[in-house]
């Protein structure tokens, strides 16, 4: 009998963030698999032990744990990433391992999981690979960049216009003059500063939205650049990791 694997999109971090859809999926689970990714992120694994308290309620169910591979950072960044999802595709396959036949497992994503996620892409490649008997579905989570954007009250683009999702890599090499509206995800190089002697640009930012430690700051760029790296660095330095986007938007041509 094949297993069952469903793939939860759980929120940019608030328990609360969990849709209808993804409370019925958890409740169909026998197995939940956590990614150890080491003490310093350890209230990663307490957020999604304490989603699953609130409500994984109707049912007995049980962790299966592992140790996430951490991505090498010699190399070319693609080549790093295409190594990092291999090792986590062995990992994986462990975790689908502890499951009886019949049984339901699920990995609850942060975020959405099609975003900037390669859990989709890595249970896709073991089910296509054969070795396990497998039944596997994708529940939609709300993003980061929703979260963001609802907590800043505003919106992603502007009425008519196109809106841009990259990363900071991506823009340190160069904004795109056709957008106006830039969402800027894995920045660890602090990427925006380079726009900011410009005075072309407002910002929205946000550092672990939706949990307790939530930050946001937002405004004129060249204006709140300086803070949003010092609170960056103490963030960060206080927690050891952290997890943050931004919305860049410029300034409308003056007719």
């Amino acid at each position: 009998m094949a297993k069952t694997i469903k793939i939860i999109g759980i929120g940019a971090g608030d328990p609360d963030h969990l849709t209808l859809q993804a409370v019925k999926a958890l409740n169909q689970v026998d197995a939940v698999f956590l990614m150890d990714k080491g003490p310093a992120k350890d209230k990663l694994i307490a957020l999604r032990k304490e989603i699953c308290r609130q409500h994984l309620t109707e049912r007995p169910y049980r962790f299966i744990e592992a140790v996430s591979p951490e991505r090498d950072r010699d190399g070319d960044y693609a080549g790093q990433v295409q190594d990092l999802n291999a090792r986590k595709q062995e990992v994986f396959e462990q975790l689908i391992a502890g499951l009886s036949e019949g049984e339901c497992g699920g990995f609850l994503v942060w975020g959405d999981p099609s975003l900037y996620d390669s859990t989709i892409r890595i249970v896709g490649a073991i089910a296509d690979s054969g070795r396990h008997d497998i039944a596997w579905e994708v529940i939609p989570g709300i993003s980061s960049i929703q979260a963001l954007v609802a907590k800043h009250r505003t919106t992603l683009n502007r009425i008519g216009s196109p809106v841009e999702i990259t990363t900071g890599r991506r823009l340190a090499a160069g904004l795109s003059q056709d957008v106006d509206s830039v969402v800027v995800m894995l920045d660890a190089e602090d990427a925006y500063e380079a726009l900011a002697e410009s005075d072309a640009f407002e910002i929205f930012w946000g550092a672990y939205v939706g949990t307790p430690d939530e930050i946001l700051i937002s405004g004129r760029l060249k204006a709140v650049a300086a803070e949003i790296a010092r609170r960056r660095a103490e963030a960060r330095a206080a927690n050891g990791w952290i997890m943050d986007s931004y919305l860049l938007r410029r300034d409308e041509p003056k007719s």
